[in-house]
């Protein structure tokens, strides 16, 4: 066993480690993993206080002693009925193997604190779930019983920290005050990250007033949608198996959908680090977002796919977008190109969704590679750049030119080569490799006019009747950059506000930085910019949904104009709200460890594709706002 010195938590005699044990753990759901589960002596309130060492945790506390690099640490509240009995009256339980799983993958610790029920104890935290259920909430029950809202305190979790050498972390919590603690004990938390949303009919009241109360960081509807299990605490529905078609009563609602989007978030973060190191997603998340149903969600209805709309599609992308933007923009590509598949002919169709609704595929028009007409079909050579997604799909969109025909070519993946140049200083996890084919043979029904293709009267449209389906291509090809633009950017924002609660700037006369009103101005500002980029993005959407209702449902000028600006505008005002933020978050968020720095290195290079590239893009809107006509075609 080793044994760390370090100096205490600031108001905490030294704690020391009093034994070591490594114990293999394994949840209900299957996942396993190895602890090295500590015990300390010395602590602050003589309680049995455990740290479970996860991961790679000697490594990072190397990293942490000579290179300053914080460890992901989540401090966990024991709760008996939600840990053990799998209770769905808190998220307690899945927050725990949640945090197992992200602090396994990282390396940390997490710290299970015998602070049952807020700190007031088993019995009376039962004595307080029945007058929530006489209609108290969870804090009201807590002072109506004499005990305080939240009678826990964290002076031995600092302790247990600086005996193992600990003196930042980057800390797994919603709950800001566990942050404000530490920080007033010693512990440097150089960023907090929220965990997920775990929902359930049985817990929305108490999420709902943790969130109210005391600004825990949980994104949460309204209600939670009803369905057949409503009233029966079970959660929200999985989807259904990837390569069934799925009946109707198995397609969710737009608020389901977003619901196990958002129960993906926290595990994003905590593979954001991972996602860019390997310059692709990584095989767990790809298996999620499967389970999710994500990439069935513009696949038609009559293949086994959801055949949902717009609306939808662009917040599933920002949303995944507040975990990590590489995943976003390679998800939103992704299902976008099943949706492109969509559009071909029924011969095409029967080919690559004979496997299930979701055929994933890379898609690649730049720079246009050459066609050459041989019997049966074509002969195309070309370097083509940017394939987002291109490592996890069984297809290629590939764009070659015949004449004055543009073609869109549909290879199998395996036909062509992947050349590994996706080197980028931002979206490095997107793995947006080049493809390189040479003389490769195409079948002519696996070719198609990419004016046909882009129409709203494409040969799918006589196919499925999912309204989706007639949507210029156009349209959803220009939603991906600006909708992962501003998920970056509200994530970039929420990160802002939890540091500015428990960061002392240095040189200045305030405790935190939350109370000067310098700092206070910039966190308006930079929240201001984010809501006018959520207003000019939610318009974009809106004049593409509004096409749906019309039949041919294509965008006039005015409406290509209104669209194309709104989007740029919601652009610009996401990178700017970024660039505030970063500028007043000090050296710290410029490490490679600190989410903020990557989250600007991403918005950066959504700002340079041609989706958000501002001056083509006002020269063509005021052309199409002054009625003189575009000089570029819609697609």
């Amino acid at each position: 066993m080793t044994v760390w010195t370090v100096a205490p938590a600031l108001g905490a005699a030294p704690a020391t480690v009093r034994s070591q044990v490594t114990v293999p753990l394994r949840f209900p759901d299957g996942y396993a993993a190895t602890a090295e589960v500590l015990t300390f002596r010395g602590l602050a309130d003589g309680k049995e206080h455990l740290l479970l060492a996860l991961g790679e945790w000697e490594q990072t506390l190397l990293h942490h002693a000579t290179e300053g690099q914080a460890p992901l640490v989540r401090l966990h509240s024991e709760c008996l009925t939600g840990d053990v009995f799998g209770s769905e009256r808190c998220d307690c339980g899945p927050q725990l193997r949640e945090a197992v799983e992200q602090i396994a993958a990282a390396g940390g610790f997490l710290l299970y604190l015998r602070q049952e029920g807020r700190g007031i104890g088993l019995y009376a935290k039962l004595d307080a779930y029945a007058l929530q259920d006489a209609g108290l909430d969870t804090y009201e029950a807590n002072l109506a019983l004499g005990h305080g809202e939240d009678e826990r305190e964290y002076a031995a979790a600092a302790q247990m920290l600086g005996a193992l050498g600990v003196t930042s972390v980057r800390l797994l919590s919603n709950n800001p005050d566990k942050a404000a603690q530490l920080t007033g004990l010693g512990i440097d938390v150089t960023v907090q990250l929220p965990t997920g949303v775990h929902l359930s009919q049985a817990n929305h009241r108490y999420l709902t007033a943790k969130r109210d109360h005391t600004a825990h960081t949980l994104d949460l509807p309204d209600a939670v949608g009803s369905r057949p299990e409503a009233g029966t605490g079970e959660p929200l529905a999985a989807a259904p198996a990837m390569g069934s078609a799925a009946p109707a009563a198995a397609v969710p609602t737009h608020d389901d959908m977003l619901g196990r989007i958002d129960a993906l978030t926290a595990r994003l973060r905590g593979r954001a680090e991972e996602t860019e190191h390997i310059r692709r997603i990584p095989e767990s998340t790809m298996a999620e977002l499967r389970d999710a149903g994500a990439f069935h969600l513009l696949s038609p209805k009559a293949v086994g796919g959801y055949g949902m709309g717009v609306e939808t599609y662009a917040e599933v992308v920002r949303r995944l977008a507040r975990g990590c933007a590489s995943t976003a923009w390679t998800v939103g590509h992704l299902i976008e190109h099943v949706w492109m598949l969509a559009r071909w002919p029924q011969e095409v169709q029967d080919e690559v969704f004979a496997d299930g609704p979701i055929p994933l595929a890379a898609a690649t028009g730049a720079p246009v590679g050459v066609a050459e007409k041989i019997p049966g079909g074509y002969a195309i050579s070309g370097t083509w750049s940017f394939a987002s997604g291109v490592m996890h799909s069984g297809w290629a969109l590939l764009a070659a030119q015949h004449n004055e025909t543009r073609l869109q070519c549909l290879v199998p993946i395996s036909d062509v080569e992947a050349l590994d140049v996706w080197h980028t200083a931002g979206l490095r996890g997107t793995g947006s490799n080049d493809i390189r084919a040479e003389k490769l043979f195409v079948p002519e029904r696996r070719t198609l006019d990419w004016a046909l293709l882009g129409a709203a009267d494409n040969p799918g449209s006589l196919i499925h009747r999912d309204p989706i389906i007639h949507t210029p291509m156009a349209a959803l090809l220009n939603l991906v950059a600006p909708s992962a633009a501003l998920g970056a950017a509200e994530h970039a924002v929420d990160l802002f506000r939890q540091q500015m609660r428990v960061r002392k700037v240095k040189n200045t006369l305030e405790g935190r930085q939350a109370d000067s009103p310098l700092a206070q101005a910039r966190f308006a500002q930079a929240y201001g910019l984010v809501v006018t980029a959520r207003l000019h993005w939610e318009e974009a959407v809106r004049v593409v949904s509004a096409s749906h209702k019309r039949r041919p449902s294509m965008l006039m000028d005015e409406q290509r104009a209104q669209y194309r600006l709104s989007l740029a505008l919601s652009g610009e005002a996401s990178a700017e709200a970024v660039r505030l933020v970063m500028t007043g978050s000090g050296g710290s968020a410029q490490r490679l460890s600190h989410p903020l720095q990557r989250i600007q290195r991403d918005v950066n290079v959504l700002l340079s594709h041609p989706t958000l590239s501002r001056d083509p893009i006002l020269e063509q809107a005021g052309r199409g706002l002054l009625g003189v006509g575009f000089t570029v075609p819609a697609f």
